[in-house]
């Protein structure tokens, strides 16, 4: 309902450009979005009411109908004594149930694929660090 084309656009921004100053565009635009916004909401809430009517009374169609057709096949099949007869109650009797186990979230064993362990590697020793000319001279005084 409130779509613009590109070209429109286009149209509103040039002629908004030789009107608005330029200080003064970036605030114009800010509210010019504000109200086109407001006004899509407007429509979109405007539509989705006539669409919930229109589903209400196309709902209250098919129950007319419903209730129609119910009535005809109870008009050309009616009820027969031997159809109003209740059959004998049935005793109730505790049925057992049984519960499969519950399936884990495991692979078959032949798809487990296990790492093999392995052990760290051994460290080296480091070798004790030489001292700096600098270092001995510190180490002296």
């Amino acid at each position: 309902m409130f779509d613009f084309a590109p070209t429109e656009l286009l149209v509103f921004g040039a002629v908004a450009i030789l009107v608005i100053p330029p200080k003064d565009l970036p605030k114009a635009m800010r509210v010019a979005g504000h109200w086109v916004g407001r006004m899509r909401g407007i429509a979109r809430q405007f539509r989705s009411g006539f669409d919930s009517m229109i589903r209400d009374a196309e709902l209250q169609e098919m129950e007319k109908k419903w209730a129609a057709e119910n009535e005809r096949i109870m008009r050309e099949h009616p009820l027969t004594p031997a159809m109003l007869e209740m059959p004998p109650a049935i005793e109730h009797q505790e049925v057992p149930v049984t519960v499969p186990d519950p399936v884990e979230d495991v692979p078959p064993p032949a798809l487990i694929v296990e790492k093999p362990v392995v052990a760290p590697k051994p460290r080296k020793p480091r070798a004790p660090r030489k001292k700096t000319t600098t270092e001995a001279d510190n180490a002296t005084s």
